[in-house]
């Protein structure tokens, strides 16, 4: 099939095709004589893996690591690892975005009770205190302990 039908299929932009093409991410195409790329039929499912996988998350060349080169080269360790990876990083994502909404529902809340004649500077002074106190006492600029942190000082401690 050609590029312009491949991307209908796709709702992807002729350049993106070309551009995974180019990254290695689908298998390069015959030229016919005319000059016309021509995909094999099973391009589109390939093109599908793709976005999903970008869309939850792999960059580029983690798909391009787990992604075969044809359908009956799926390495599964490498794959089932893989995706309980990014599974795991987001997980730790979610972790920290739900401390910074909890962080920014406090600044919110702060600052719309404001109490009646506090200056804004002593109002924030305020808020950052009770940051603080929310995140444990821990100085700003020092670096969380996450459970991915934990994991890495783990798996150091084996090797």
């Amino acid at each position: 099939m050609r590029i312009g039908e491949l991307s209908k299929i796709s709702g992807l932009a002729p350049s993106r095709i070309r551009f995974y093409e180019a990254s290695g991410l689908i298998r390069s195409v015959e030229r016919k004589a005319n000059g016309y790329r021509d995909y094999a039929p099973d391009t589109e499912w390939v093109l599908e893996i793709i976005t999903g996988a970008q869309a939850a998350g792999f960059s580029l060349e983690e798909i391009r690591q787990l992604m075969p080169m044809n359908a009956s080269g799926w390495q599964h360790d490498e794959l089932l690892s893989g995706l309980k990876q990014k599974v795991e990083e987001i997980g730790v994502l979610q972790e920290r975005l739900a401390q910074n909404k909890a962080q920014l529902l406090l600044v919110i809340k702060g600052i719309e009770g404001k109490p009646e004649g506090m200056a804004c500077a002593d109002n924030a002074q305020m808020l950052i205190d009770r940051l603080r106190e929310e995140r444990g006492g821990q100085a700003y600029g020092k670096r969380a302990v996450t459970s991915s942190t934990r994991k890495n000082a783990r798996q150091a401690s084996r090797a």
